[in-house]
């Protein structure tokens, strides 16, 4: 028998590759930086939040490749790569992206900000009394904080901070041969206001290379080139007390600092010779090498963006107030009427902020229990607990201190939390508490009531004002007990494995989710309405792409709304062909995490904290919690869900070859941007009284 050649479709692998995908997203960070339809101070915001992401992928993402590949180890992805397979395809990617936002920068943006009299001078353009007036502040504010150090063959390399801008200096003199020195740029803001003008600017760097004769009396230089260098700060916790974690994690803070070089970007004018000693200086290859034309560290374009221009900017965005939480008497007593349910920032987090606070100074209030993970450096709601404990209620805190890159501020944090005497947990060594719970127990009435907030996102009110979050409000019995037995298994011994109403990892998601796929399967093969809708930052693991694959080859539609990395392949015949993939990337970042499933005509959704990510599903204390309202799960599906399947402004439609494709209005469509239409019908400005639950607790 004749062998049967296989389709091009059944030879792609079944998953796109992890990083390959986080690559696809940052491109759709740059390509708004790129969108002349967004104003000029948010392109400039978005090509520094493109270079912000890149320096993290490198530090902690390529850190670990590298790792990986030098230590050999054998195992691949779900895509077939080894750890140098990986790194070689990111060299292919990153670069020409990296590139891309430079031309953008110097050729786009720039010239555009100077249209506008936001101007960027070099020194040299300055005129005689600007030069004087910026070499007096030279030497004034800047000398001071300036430590030429040697960078010669035979000398101790000294040591260069993870993604600072530095010079290296080439200096010759009589009696010696050419010298390198460093010159690390002091790290004050980089972009400096000229003269009286707040919108004519020099760069740092630019002013201290014109001045380098004060630096380097008696010798003459014969060259100056910027450059920084990414290091490796992804340091694992590996102790397993808790009682070593608090030191461990300074230990941590300590080490980043110090961290082996993973990438050096340099001036694509540094002559071969300089290029050479600094890789060698830092064990650095070719491939670990950027050559970038322009400016170097985008991200001191947030300087730029900040500036006070309305009219470059997006327009002011108000959250709505909720009226039964900013006009009743007691928050509680607002909960005890309907479940209340809020999508930040279309609705104030000044309503999650109140919760707490009614919590504190509430004399019914018995005790708070509450998880930090990222709450920033000024936070009301630590501020209420801080309260709270002072007036001798019961709070318990689950600080999270291994949030990559808040470890320093949580720690702080648990600190001062534990003077004033909360008790105050940090969870597990070998699992992050990464859920989003705050629970208030209160006596009413001589009886004892709980009220608690499931949230998709931090307790942080700067980020709540740019993240798009759900916050649930309830005082549902069945959740309020297994968010009370939760924090049991966060502050104690409780090892329970079975909950009435939410999915927790790593305990029960994973499995709860694919349950719910199948029987989506099973409600379909029954002739039942069946359809699944995520939404969702990142979509990885392996279990749960299979179950979705096999919901489709049943014949049930998936939407998939997934902000970032996406490692299943949509649209491949046989396989996904009832799958489709999009990224809605816009004004807010997309944060919000939903999990509807049409259920057989009994429409079933969760929200809550976990991505469908390894690390989220085994890894990680996560939780999901059931919308119990008919009439929330309609709002959610219609206001979110239905609005980002439909936007055609701000939506990208993966193919099976891995692009996205921004979607556009079709002929005879209207332009529909979701987070212009949900800013306009914010969730909770419609009432939601609360049902009976439709089924029993387990």
């Amino acid at each position: 028998m004749a062998k049967v050649k296989p389709t091009e479709e059944a030879l792609l692998p079944r998953y796109f590759n992890r990083e390959i995908s986080w690559l696809k997203f940052n491109e759709r960070v740059l390509e708004e930086a790129e969108n002349p339809e967004n104003p000029l101070l948010e392109r400039v915001k978005f090509l520094a939040i493109f270079e912000s992401n890149l320096d993290e992928f490198y530090m902690v993402r390529v850190s670990g490749l590298i790792e990986q590949a030098e230590a050999g180890v054998l195992t691949r992805t779900p895509d077939g790569l080894s750890a140098q397979e990986q790194l070689d395809l990111i060299q292919d990617v990153a670069l020409p992206l990296r590139q891309r936002a430079g031309a953008l920068w110097e050729s786009t943006l720039r010239p555009h900000l100077e249209k506008q009299n936001i101007v960027i001078l070099p020194y040299s353009e300055l005129s005689d009394a600007r030069q004087t007036w910026a070499d007096e502040l030279f030497m004034r504010e800047i000398f001071p904080l300036c430590t030429p150090l040697k960078l010669g063959p035979g000398e101790n390399v000294p040591f260069i901070s993870n993604r600072n801008i530095n010079l290296v200096v080439e200096v010759k003199s009589p009696d010696q041969p050419n010298r390198l020195v460093r010159l690390k740029i002091p790290e004050i803001p980089r972009i400096i206001p000229i003269g009286r003008k707040r919108s004519e600017f020099i760069l740092l760097e630019d002013l201290i290379q014109h001045n380098l004769d004060t630096l380097f009396p008696g010798v003459e230089i014969s060259g100056s080139y910027v450059f920084r260098l990414i290091r490796d700060a992804d340091f694992e916790i590996k102790e397993l007390e808790a009682a070593d974690l608090v030191s461990s994690i300074e230990e941590t803070l300590r080490r980043r600092r110090f961290g082996d070089p993973v990438l050096l970007q340099l001036e694509a004018r540094t002559p071969k010779e300089v290029r050479q000693a600094l890789q060698h200086a830092h064990e650095l290859t070719d491939d670990e090498t950027f050559d970038l034309e322009g400016l170097l560290g985008l991200e001191c374009l947030f300087q730029v963006a900040s500036l006070d221009r309305p009219a470059l900017r997006f327009p002011a965005h108000l959250s709505y107030r909720n009226p039964l939480l900013e006009t009743s008497e007691s928050i509680f007593e607002a909960i005890d009427n309907e479940d209340i349910l809020l999508s930040h920032p279309y609705d104030s987090f000044r309503a999650v902020e109140k919760f707490v606070d009614s919590a504190a100074k509430d004399s019914t209030v018995a005790g708070i229990k509450q998880t930090l993970y990222r709450v920033g450096e000024r936070s009301r709601i630590v501020e209420s607990l801080l309260a709270a404990a002072e007036l001798r209620k019961q709070v318990a805190v689950v600080v999270e201190l291994k949030a990559r890159f808040d470890e320093s501020n949580n720690l702080e944090w648990a600190r001062v939390l534990e003077r004033a005497g909360a008790h105050v947990v940090y969870g597990f060594a070998e699992l992050k508490t990464h859920a989003k719970l705050c629970l208030v127990v209160r006596r009413q009435g001589g009886t004892i009531k709980r009220y608690a907030h499931i949230g998709t996102g931090n307790y942080n009110p700067e980020t709540a004002r740019i993240y798009t979050d759900l916050g649930l409000f309830t005082d549902d019995l069945d959740i309020t007990q297994d968010i009370s037995e939760l924090f049991n298994y966060l502050t104690g011994f409780n090892r329970q494995t079975e909950y009435r109403k939410l999915l927790v990892a790593p305990i029960n998601l994973r499995e709860g989710i694919i349950e719910r796929i199948e029987r989506e399967i099973e409600h379909h093969r029954a002739g039942r309405p069946a359809q699944i809708c995520f939404k969702l930052n990142s979509l990885v693991d392996p279990e749960v792409i299979d179950a979705l694959y096999a919901a489709s080859q049943a014949g049930i539609r998936v939407d998939l709304i997934v902000r970032g990395i996406c490692c299943l392949r949509p649209g491949v015949p046989g396989l996904s062909d009832h799958i489709q993939v999009r990224s809605i990337v816009g004004r807010f970042l997309e944060h919000n995490r939903i999990y509807a499933f049409a259920n057989g005509g009994e429409p079933e959704m969760y929200i809550g904290s976990a991505d469908l990510m390894r690390r989220n599903l085994d890894r990680r204390v996560e939780v999901l919690v059931p919308l119990e309202s008919r009439k929330h799960k309609e709002l959610v599906q219609r206001l979110i869900l239905d609005s980002a399947l439909q936007d055609n402004t701000n939506a990208w439609i993966l193919d099976s070859e891995g692009q996205y494709e921004r979607r556009g209005p079709l002929p005879g469509e209207s332009p529909l941007n979701s987070q212009g239409f949900q800013t306009q019908h914010p969730l909770s400005e419609h009432s939601s009284p609360k049902e009976k639950p439709s089924r029993k607790p387990l």
